[in-house]
């Protein structure tokens, strides 16, 4: 089906490099054409108005546990990125297949393909096959590469072949059963913990074999003063690596852990408030380069257990725009800087035409009222668990509509 052109009119464009822009957008296809103050409708198109509300690229959430359409939707996404951590894990040709045609055509899946068979961690998966397969990146899931002779064979690989490797920077020898970060509130609850050094150490070993190798590198989640510092100072010699958090590492410091929560379980877990902050400073700096959900749903048979039984995980997609919205209000960020961590950077890490607003890109838009008041609710949410650490927290900014390659499905 051949969609008429569509026109997007009364929007305060987010564009790359400024404030808000009063103007208009069409699309022709599936790909923006025009941008701007002068852009009007054109005879037989499409007419959306978006009544002065924020008009943005779709978002790009770089690292998912589960396809998640209504969520994802909800939230304001149009592609996500697929970790590689399903059952089974996605280590052959055929699976990635699969999987990059699951969304389609309300949204586009871009799986990450596991970086060792079996995700076990010792011989180097069949990545070549599986980037021709739609693979869009290489990703070692939610452990860590322990052997050094092995990372630095598949950074090699990933850099012949021009692949980010995605890395979860922990240490597992050290981490082991841990639930919490070692501190004095893991103490008073008597809860497993590991320290916050797991993080650094891996951090630094992963960067010091990127440098060797050449290749491209990016940290699914840094949350750790030290390990941003280790990232920072990377960059500074000219390191090709990237940093990403979600919102549950900005907003929530371990302190929250004091009722047991289990929907306060993740991986990696909640840090210090010194950490926290640490985070928040190195948003607004440039260190932390995406902001994702790791959208992980997880139901009451993995999270209503004691808090050392249960699965880490969170439902993010609904809260990622939202909770992000909040750097932007407290001054941490602009408008620009939260979609370049939104959608520019996750795009092209991938290397998909979308994530920002230009002619010639896909027309993945969205329509945002980004003081529209709710509340997050667990029991209401859009995704197929609502295990949220922000359950009954009042939050700002919502998704009005939605439009992938032009197509409203929002």
């Amino acid at each position: 089906m051949i969609l008429a052109p569509l026109t997007i009119v009364n929007a305060r464009l987010v564009l790359p490099g400024g404030p808000p822009l009063a103007g208009a957008i069409r699309t022709e296809a599936d790909r923006i054409t025009a941008i701007g103050p002068a852009v009007t409708p054109q005879p037989g198109d499409r007419t959306f108005d978006a009544k002065g509300l924020l008009v943005t690229p779709g978002l790009v959430d770089f690292g998912v546990f589960a396809v998640d359409k209504p969520a994802f939707h909800f939230g304001g996404i149009t592609r996500a990125a697929l970790m590689p951590d399903e059952s089974p894990p996605l280590a052959h040709p055929a699976r990635v297949r699969f999987a990059a045609q699951s969304g389609k055509p309300g949204l586009w899946v871009h799986p990450l393909a596991a970086a060792t068979r079996g995700l076990e961690s010792k011989e180097i998966a069949e990545i070549a096959l599986m980037r021709d397969a739609g693979a869009r990146a290489v990703s070692t899931g939610r452990q860590w590469i322990a052997d050094s002779g092995t990372m630095l064979r598949l950074l090699q690989y990933c850099a012949m072949l021009d692949m980010v490797v995605v890395s979860h920077a922990e240490d597992g020898a050290l981490t082991g059963r841990a639930v919490a970060t070692a501190s004095e509130m893991a103490t008073r609850l008597g809860l497993p913990a590991a320290p916050a050094e797991a993080e650094a150490l891996a951090v630094a070993r992963d960067i010091a074999l990127a440098e060797l190798s050449g290749a491209r590198l990016h940290f699914r989640q840094v949350t750790t003063a030290t390990a941003l510092e280790l990232v920072r100072a990377a960059k500074r010699r000219g390191v090709a690596v990237t940093a990403g958090v979600t919102p549950a590492h900005f907003m929530l410091s371990d302190n929250a852990l004091a009722d047991f929560r289990t929907f306060l379980r993740l991986s990696p877990p909640l840090r210090s408030e010194t950490d926290r902050r640490a985070v928040i400073a190195a948003i607004a700096d440039g260190t932390i380069d995406v902001i994702a959900s790791s959208h992980d749903p997880r139901g009451p048979e993995d999270k209503r257990l004691p808090f050392v039984d249960a699965e880490p995980g969170m439902a993010g997609a609904e809260t990622l725009l939202p909770m992000t919205l909040t750097l932007v209000r407290d001054g941490v960020i602009d408008l620009t800087r939260a979609f370049d961590l939104l959608a520019a950077t996750p795009a092209r890490l991938l290397g998909v035409e979308a994530g920002r607003l230009d002619p010639g890109t896909e027309a993945d838009i969205a329509v945002i009222d980004a003081e529209r008041p709710w509340i997050v609710n667990s029991d209401k949410m859009a995704a197929s668990a609502g295990n949220t650490p922000f359950d009954r927290q009042p939050v700002q900014g919502r998704v009005k509509a939605l439009f992938k390659g032009a197509a409203q499905v929002v």
